[in-house]
């Protein structure tokens, strides 16, 4: 049974590399991994040594912290990632990256984060 950290650390995982619009092979192959490698990480099958967070931050251009954040008090996160997951999955499915950078630059001016 996976640990909820790695859970955790996989959803975000998945969350930013669906948000970035990369395949699981794309992000794979950034880093010289197969995509079942990607797959068994973002089910929290596999556990991400610290040094291959730190490859997998770099690839996606965020800091390690980003896959902990949330780790404690969000008590509805299940309910958020799936929120967040539906906006991610319809973000990917824009094919203008001119549109796709609007709307993420929207995203951040009303949520005060930058992605």
């Amino acid at each position: 049974m996976s640990h909820p950290v790695d859970i955790q650390v996989g959803q975000r995982l998945k969350q930013l590399r669906t948000a970035r619009g990369l395949s699981q092979t794309d992000l794979g192959n950034k880093l010289e991994l197969s995509f079942q490698q990607i797959q068994k990480y973002e089910a929290g099958s596999n556990r991400i040594s610290a040094s291959r967070l730190f490859e997998l931050a770099q690839a996606l251009s965020v800091g390690p912290a980003y896959f902990f954040d949330g780790m404690h008090g969000e008590q509805n996160s299940s309910k958020s990632n799936a929120s967040g997951m539906a906006v991610a999955t319809a973000l990917a499915s824009i094919e203008s990256d001119d549109t796709k950078r609007r709307i993420l630059s929207f995203i951040e001016d009303v949520s005060a984060a930058k992605l």
